[in-house]
């Protein structure tokens, strides 16, 4: 072997055993920096009863938000982007129910316990009461959900709701808006409460 071969052959040795030596990065903790919602690996959903027993289900297609190091959540809902699969439906329920032109958006806002994450390491999951506040069509009303939290990497993290959160029309003065629909409908009824289930991607 030349004397230049014989070097290379040991120093790229020696590289190689270096880097096996070395201790794995851990990630940073889940607290460090903030938090971005990744709407296309998020999902939002509910699920409207008409005629007492015609279950459906539909979502809501662009959901936006952050969480900030401090635990700061805010998380907001494109109400135009409605999808119950019929496109009539979804016209009545952007220019009827939520009237998009006035309200656009849905947002909710709730305080995260940082501490409670703090050590989630990757693949690790965690469960979690969260408190928030849901504003729509300029009503404010509080809700809670039970939540499952997983960090599915350094910079991703998944929560999911473990629980459907119940939410009355009334609550949120939408009664007048679920009447029409009905009407428009020809339907017997609309059930005035719904069950929302979510599933939010966030990375960093």
């Amino acid at each position: 072997m030349t004397r230049t071969l014989k070097f290379t052959f040991i120093a790229t040795l020696g590289l190689g055993l270096a880097a096996c030596s070395q201790t794995p990065v851990e990630p940073e903790a889940v607290t460090a920096g903030a938090w971005t919602v990744d709407s296309a690996a998020s999902e939002l959903s509910y699920v409207s009863i008409k005629a007492g027993e015609i279950a459906e289900v539909n979502t809501f297609e662009t959901v936006t938000g952050t969480v900030s190091a401090d635990g700061a959540a805010a998380i907001e809902i494109d109400l135009s982007s409605v999808s119950t699969g019929v496109d009539i439906r979804d016209e009545r329920m952007r220019e009827v129910f939520f009237v998009v032109a006035d309200n656009p958006t849905a947002n909710v806002t709730a305080t995260i316990d940082p501490a409670a994450f703090e050590a989630l390491g990757v693949g690790e999951s965690t469960s979690t009461t969260l408190d928030g506040t849901l504003s729509l069509k300029g009503v404010e009303a509080p809700f809670q959900a039970e939540v499952t939290v997983t960090r599915a990497g350094a910079d991703r993290v998944l929560a999911v709701s473990d629980a459907p959160v119940i939410v009355e029309a009334g609550r949120f003065e939408l009664v007048e808006g679920l009447a029409q629909l009905q009407e428009l409908a020809g339907l017997p009824s609309i059930t005035p409460v719904v069950p929302v289930t979510f599933a939010l991607t966030f990375e960093r």
